[in-house]
């Protein structure tokens, strides 16, 4: 795989590296408009999959959930009390409330709502994730071939 890195040096300012390839500064690249509307058209596409759907639904019925809700307050409460009890330098009650917060968080955990959040997430991770290396593969194809030497000519007869 070719990894290709445009540099720009603040005492060059040419508009082309020695081998006339034309060098880029990252905040001067304009994305083309035909990459811009297909790489929305795919969010778009993504954002109407069955796992977002399902993630979407999963949250509404987390944030309507009413002893999820109390668990997170608490969990939040407690990370804040563990701050200041760090200022203060108290490791007895951080250790207290780092128990205290272990089982509010198992409680919420044995959920099965929670853990269908949780799956759902990371369902969308997966399918980004592959989008993404979809993607990748593809154009590092395209590199590869583009780079490589041109294979030798042949006339297809008797070979």
């Amino acid at each position: 795989m070719i990894h290709v890195k445009e540099v720009v040096t603040l005492e060059h300012h040419s508009d082309h590296t020695d081998c006339g390839i034309p060098k880029f500064d990252s905040r001067d690249l304009v994305i083309r408009e035909d990459i811009m509307a297909k790489s929305k058209e795919l969010a778009e596409l993504i954002g109407t999959s069955e796992e977002v759907r399902q993630f979407q639904k999963a949250e509404k019925l987390i944030q309507q959930h009413e002893r999820i809700q109390v668990l997170i307050s608490a969990i939040k409460k407690k990370q804040k009390e563990i701050v200041a009890f760090e200022s203060f330098q108290n490791q007895t009650m951080v250790q207290k409330i780092e128990q205290e917060i272990e089982e509010l968080q198992d409680e919420l955990d044995g959920i099965p709502l929670v853990t269908e959040f949780q799956q759902s997430q990371s369902d969308i991770n997966y399918l980004l994730q592959l989008v993404v290396s979809v993607i990748r593969d593809t154009v590092s194809e395209k590199v590869n071939v583009e780079s490589a030497s041109e294979p030798a000519v042949t006339s297809g007869y008797g070979e």
